[in-house]
This record gives structure tokens, sequence and C-alpha cells, in this order.
């Protein structure tokens, strides 16, 4: 075999700590597999002393992961700190900047500045690869630009954050509501202590923002996103999901539609007959739809040291090959602008849940809101009794247009009877 592969890693946490384990572990194999060893030359971290539970005094350690980026004899850089900004978007254009190609796991630094960073990696004739910022180890980004490359992909969607997914999953099989479930998910190590980038949404899009620049060939745009969280649904929807035949998930859909695109992040009600609704806890699953192979469904775990780390090896193999591709399938120069298509135009069929005082009269004249705004009802559910009480009133409607509905609930919300802010989900077709 030829001389090793130098990489340096920098961010030694549950990601950082399992690359170095996996390369451990299996370093025969991948070498066997890449015609070289991959050598883990240096590593920084913020804490040379913690116990990783694999022993450190033999790499060379930087304190500055700047500095570690810029070393000549690191090969290939490997960015595991996370963030958008700051030390993790430095090192990566410090080690592309002077030639070296990069390995990140960064779903927001890819989120936001992908576009910047392929230009300056293809520039610099290296790679900039990011397996791991999209499903953890399912291999979605070879997916859309390997093994769809010759389709032309119009929508792509799915389960894009596994804990969203565990909390909606044991929502629904508890019985219990989102706080609970959102607290025993932190005791078990599936949520962070500060869960608002999984909870509200962000997590999955910049995932989806990603995946859209992939699928489409288009420049990465997060703020293009709609992105709605999890926070509001509660136990009641969950039981009038099911009456209605759909469990409740949050998705993340790219769709390309004449004019532009639509990038949204939200809750979602989908047939229990539909395979991503049978994806529950942890996992993720992401579905892609081609013109001539047409819908592949990839599923797995999302997230978690080893698949995560499975991941950021596999790009290292690539690159230890010699494979180089454009960083989203295309010339970074001929990613195209897409005009992002308003949320207001969206299309579609809805559930809603009204809080209402139970009167005589009153179904009549959401009925009557409903009507004037042509939005038609598919099922209305009302259960039991409770004079001059709150009581919920569920409705289904066919596919009616965004802003219509906006408009009908602007008013239901305004009428006396209307005790709390009505509660809104998107039926999806998948």
């Amino acid at each position: 075999m030829t001389n090793a592969l130098k990489i340096g890693v920098a961010g030694l946490g549950t990601v950082g700590g399992g690359v170095v384990r996996l390369l451990s572990a299996n370093g025969d194999t991948i070498a066997e597999r890449c015609g070289l060893p991959i050598q883990v030359a240096a590593v920084s971290a913020r804490d040379r002393q913690k116990d990783r539970g694999f022993d450190v005094s033999r790499l060379r350690w930087f304190d500055d992961p700047v500095a570690m980026a810029a070393d000549p004899e690191v090969d290939l850089v490997v960015e595991l700190i996370g963030g958008s900004e700051g030390v993790a978007k430095a090192v990566v254009e410090t080690a592309l900047t002077r030639g070296a190609s990069v390995v990140t796991a960064n779903k927001a630094l890819v989120a936001h500045h992908g576009t910047a960073l392929a230009r300056l990696a293809e520039d610099k004739g290296v790679a900039l690869a990011y397996e791991a910022a999209v499903a953890g180890g399912i291999p979605v980004i070879k997916l859309l630009r390997e093994g769809l490359a010759a389709n032309r992909i119009d929508r792509v969607h799915g389960i894009l954050n596994g804990t969203c997914n565990y909390i909606l999953s044991t929502m629904r099989e508890t019985g219990r509501e989102f706080g609970d479930v959102l607290a025993e998910a932190q005791d078990l190590g599936y949520a962070e202590a500060d869960p608002a980038f999984d909870v509200d949404g962000v997590d999955a899009a910049h995932k989806l923002a990603i995946l859209t620049a992939l699928a489409f060939g288009c420049q990465v745009d997060f703020d293009a996103l709609h992105v709605e969280g999890i926070r509001s649904i509660s136990a009641l929807d969950m039981q009038y999901a099911e009456e209605l035949g759909y469990r409740i998930k949050l998705l993340g859909i790219a769709e390309r539609r004449d004019g532009g695109v639509v990038q949204r992040v939200h809750p979602c009600m989908i047939a229990t007959g539909t395979p991503l609704a049978q994806v529950d806890g942890v996992f993720n699953a992401v579905a892609a739809q081609g013109d001539f192979v047409d819908r592949i469904v990839a599923e797995g775990r999302g997230a978690g040291a080893g698949p995560t780390a499975s991941s950021v090896v596999a790009d290292i193999v690539d690159l230890a090959r010699g494979l180089r591709l454009p960083v989203f399938g295309v010339p970074a120069k001929r990613l195209k602008q897409l005009p992002t298509l308003p949320m207001a135009d969206h299309i579609g069929a809805y559930y809603l849940r009204l809080m209402v005082v139970d009167r005589p009269g009153v179904i009549a004249s959401i009925a009557d809101v409903l009507r004037d705004e042509e939005i038609s009802v598919e099922a209305l559910l009302q259960r039991g009794r409770a004079p001059n009480e709150a009581v919920p009133v569920v409705i289904a409607t066919h596919e009616t247009v965004e802003a219509k509905l906006r408009r009908a609930l602007k008013q239901i919300s305004a009428q006396a009877t209307t005790l709390e802010t009505p509660q809104v989900i998107r039926i999806e077709s998948l």
C-alpha cells in the first residue's frame, strides 16, 4: 500500500470520538477498500484531559482547530465542531483555502454557507464532503448526487429529525402530552437541554435546504424555507388523527414547480398506510421522486455516534479513493437561483381543531365562513356535549388554497364562541 492519508479531526464529541474509534476498529478493512491506510494524525478539542475512551497522547494535539486546519502535514480536515459561524466556519475555510479537502457533519454550516463554500472548494480543486450532515447513517447525499444522477427530481421529502419523530411517536403510542414526552426524551439523551433547534423545526430545515440544492441543482437558500415546529401538537390531535386514518409527522418537503421551488418544514398528517407513517422512534426516512426511477425511500438511524461516524468515514474513504465530485452535483458556478413560491399559494387538504363554546348555531356559523371562502368539508367530528363549555370541533377539508384557509381562520378566531387559536395541520398525500 501507499503512504497513509493523514487526517485531522476538529471536535472530539459524540461524532468525533465515534470517527476515531471507527477508524481504529475497522482500520484494516477500510485500508483494503480505499487502497491506503487512514491515519488520524492530529486532533483538536476543548479539553485535552477529558476521558473519551481512547488514548489521545500519541496524536498531535492542537488547542486551536484553525491552526490544525492550516497545518500542511494534515492531508484532510474533518470538521465536527458544529455551528454555522465562528470556529467551525473558520476551520473549513482555512482548510479549503490552503487546498485541503474537508469532510464535515455540520448541517448548519452547509445550509447557511454551502454555495460559497462549494465555490471555494471547486476553485481550489478540492472536495467538500458532507454525507453525515443529513440523516445520520443514511447515505442520502450519495443517493441524490450519484444514484439518481440520471433522473430529473421534482420532489424530495422526509422525516429529518429523530428527536421530533421520537416525541410524536411516543405521544401517539402513550396518549401523553408534548411537554411530558419531551422531558423523557431529554432524560434519555434524545433531546438537548435546549431542544429549540429540534422541536421548532430548525434542524430539519437545515437538512432540507441541503437536499433541495442537491435535488434541483440550485443554490442553498435556508432563509427561503417555511418552518414550523411541533410544540402545538397535543394528545387530542393525535387521537383525532388516528380516527381520521392519519399519523402526525414532522416532514421536510421540497418541490419543484413551474415558476420556482417550495421548501417547507411543518407537522403533517399522512395516511397510516404510507411508508413514512410507519417510521417511528428516532429513525429518519427520506423519499425522492425521479422521472425514470419513480419513488425511492431510504430509512435508518438519523443520529448517534455510530451511524454519523459511519457516514463521515464513508466520505473519507471516497476522498482516499480519489473521488472528487461537485459539492451539489453540478459545478458551483452553474447552481441556479430559483425563486421561492409563497406558502399562501399552497394547495392541499387541512385538519382543523377548533375549541368552541357548545351552544346552538356555532357549527353553522363556522360552516358559513368556510362556505364564503369556498372551502368544502370532507369530515367533521364533534364528541360529547358540554353546554356553554369548551368542546373540540374537528374538520378535515378537501383541497383548498392556503390563503383562503387563513382568511377563514381569521374570521373564525374572531368569533366570540372560539376560545383558543385554531389548530391547523396540513394533510399530505405522499
